[in-house]
């Protein structure tokens, strides 16, 4: 009788445990992570357009996605970010950027940004900074190369951010920071 209740009580919790983990909710960015770059002059708020960021390993090297291990997008190209955009009522991208449309990715603001996989591991990556177009910049900015950190990412989705708030040391979901000077 007894192994009948223990029989009958472990049937009970394994189906409410399994029922917990099948009814898990989910976030639209679970498995993504962002990268946010914030780049612009010293004593200078607004971002710099027209620039080329990039993930770089050791040797300075654009870091390819190679099948996508990385980030979901973007299979075996470059690890490239991209500016954020203002999208209109309509949920499309805008032409124009003005202040009644809304910023698509609204953490990012008008910063440049990369999405990467959640098991992104920052160890032997950079990010590279290049002025490719100095004419509408009114000038060459200088080359940077900065390492990255884990706590770059941006990490969207709350159950994650519970876990990183846990704990110690520097927080997540901050834009890097990149201060560029004019080449002389």
């Amino acid at each position: 009788m007894l192994m009948r209740y223990l029989f009958l009580l472990f049937i009970i919790f394994f189906s409410n445990a399994s029922a917990q983990i099948i009814n898990a909710q989910h976030c639209g960015y679970d498995f993504t992570s962002y990268f946010v770059v914030n780049v612009h002059e010293n004593g200078k708020l607004e971002n710099i357009k027209s620039l080329k960021i990039s993930v770089v390993d050791t040797f300075g090297q654009d870091v390819i996605n190679k099948n996508n291990s990385y980030s979901w997008i973007d299979k075996n190209k470059p690890l490239i970010f991209t500016p954020n955009f203002k999208i209109d009522k309509n949920g499309n991208k805008a032409e124009q950027n003005l202040d009644e449309y809304k910023w698509f990715f609204p953490f990012a603001k008008d910063y440049y940004l990369l999405s990467i996989v959640n098991t992104f591991s920052t160890d032997g990556f950079y990010v590279k900074i290049q002025d490719v177009d100095g004419i509408e910049n009114g000038g060459d900015f200088e080359t940077q190369i900065l390492p990255l950190y884990p706590f770059n990412m941006y990490v969207l989705c709350s159950s994650e951010n519970e876990r990183q708030a846990q704990q110690f040391g520097s927080r997540t979901n901050k834009p890097i920071e990149i201060i560029l000077e004019k080449r002389n």
